[in-house]
């Protein structure tokens, strides 16, 4: 889109909009960044409808490129339509079936016609906005957020879906489903749990290196979110961003929310400086704090007094005396719907009680 007599490009994933960050222009070509993720698109212009180059994702290394090309929808040829089947509604999903690493995940799916959108919801979040298209009795639905770059296939036979997906070129497997409105996964609230009834206490860094303990005098009397997170996360980055907002709402009655990165990169100064421009970006009035490496096994050395940490993000939830009213493993976002909805409810029900404790 033309703005200004310049350009604004927009990578659209369902619902969801990311304006790029234009770096560089020439004549035929551009340098295009993710607002917040370190990862960039290198377009060469071939002609007023067609562009070409790779994405370029520096969280998976320097050489983790994987070629693109862009086509003006206007110019693209539509390909025939088979009457679509429905793949509309809630599905038991089963990711690796047959595997020692099968997971279950609930797929969510509105479709009108043949545009389809809607995402999985597993056990320690969502894989976030996906859209897409049916064709007679195949599914195709995607994701490309900056971080990931999603695609999941699927083919209706019978009553059962079997489908693959892709993340990126690292990484493939199988899926499976069939439709159960009624099915569940495992409570979020359950899956991480404190094992030593000891006060909870940590000591980390700040982001100039300085050390910092929980509890301090600083926190007498407030009740406080414990993130753990990392900023190259997606499902971290729809959790601060709705963090951000209890922040504003819950400020003057005595909420603190503590933000622990985990993030990629060899270095304390790496680490620092990708927190700190994340805060930047979004403006957070929160305490930041350095974990290290983005490794569940070093954030789960940090805090023995937990069962384990088993997904970024992870928030705990801390009442005035100190002591744990909850542990959230994972998060799933507003790409969700209603489950996003429910938990922005009981969250704040709990932080409400939490603020009016003694």
């Amino acid at each position: 889109m033309k703005k200004k007599k310049t350009y604004v490009f927009t990578i659209f994933n369902g619902e969801e909009e990311i304006t790029l960050i234009q770096r560089q222009t020439t004549k035929d070509s551009l340098k295009l960044s993710f607002p917040l993720f370190n990862s960039t698109l290198f377009l060469n212009i071939k002609s007023n409808s067609i562009m070409s180059g790779y994405w370029l994702n520096l969280n998976k290394g320097v050489n983790y490129k994987i070629p693109c090309d862009l086509t003006s929808f206007s110019k693209t040829n539509q390909t025939s339509v088979i009457q679509p089947v429905n793949f509309g509604g809630k599905w038991e999903s089963t990711f690796e079936p047959n595997t020692v690493d099968a997971y279950k995940a609930i797929g969510l799916f509105n479709q009108n016609k043949c545009a389809i959108n809607g995402t999985f919801l597993t056990e320690t979040g969502d894989y976030r906005y996906l859209s897409g298209e049916v064709n007679g009795n195949n599914l195709l639905l995607s994701c490309f957020d900056g971080s990931h770059a999603f695609l999941f296939t699927g083919k209706m036979q019978n009553d059962s879906i079997y489908g693959s997906f892709f993340s990126g070129k690292h990484w493939e497997t199988t899926w499976v489903a069939r439709k159960n409105e009624t099915f569940q996964l495992t409570n979020p609230d359950s899956l991480t749990f404190l094992v030593d009834t000891t006060k909870f206490h940590f000591e980390l860094k700040d982001l100039q290196g300085n050390k910092f303990t929980f509890p301090n005098d600083s926190l007498e009397g407030k009740i406080t979110i414990i993130q753990i997170m990392g900023t190259w996360c997606p499902n971290c980055m729809d959790e601060t961003r709705y963090f951000k907002e209890l922040k504003n709402k819950y400020r003057d009655q005595g909420l603190e929310i503590i933000s622990i990165g985990y993030e990629v990169g060899d270095t304390f100064e790496e680490h620092s400086a990708k927190i700190a421009s994340l805060q930047k970006r979004l403006d957070l009035d929160f305490i930041f704090l350095v974990g290290g490496g983005a490794n569940k096994d070093l954030a789960s050395e940090h805090f023995k007094m937990l069962s384990h940490i088993i997904s970024f993000p992870t928030a705990i939830f801390i009442g005035r005396d100190g002591r744990i009213r909850k542990i959230h493993t994972g998060f799933s976002g507003p790409g969700t719907g209603e489950h996003y909805l429910n938990y922005m409810k009981e969250t704040e029900l709990l932080i409400e009680s939490m603020l009016k404790a003694n």
